[in-house]
């Protein structure tokens, strides 16, 4: 089975509102705090590292 491309994450800015989004399409909400959309994006990757039969995402916080 080939192996999959990284999730590569990243932040974008939007007014006065960050976003967390990844090269698979995934993407997050939109935070007022940096902080928040980075940890949304190692979420994401942490999720995407357990696998399909994890546990579905977890609420947000």
């Amino acid at each position: 089975m080939p192996e999959q491309a990284p999730h590569r994450t990243f932040t974008t800015e939007r007014g006065s509102f960050c976003l967390a989004r990844c090269g698979c399409g995934w993407t997050g909400m939109a935070r007022r705090a940096r902080s928040q959309a980075r940890a949304d994006a190692e979420r994401h990757q942490a999720d995407v590292r357990s696998g399909p039969d994890a546990a579905p995402e977890r609420p947000v916080e």
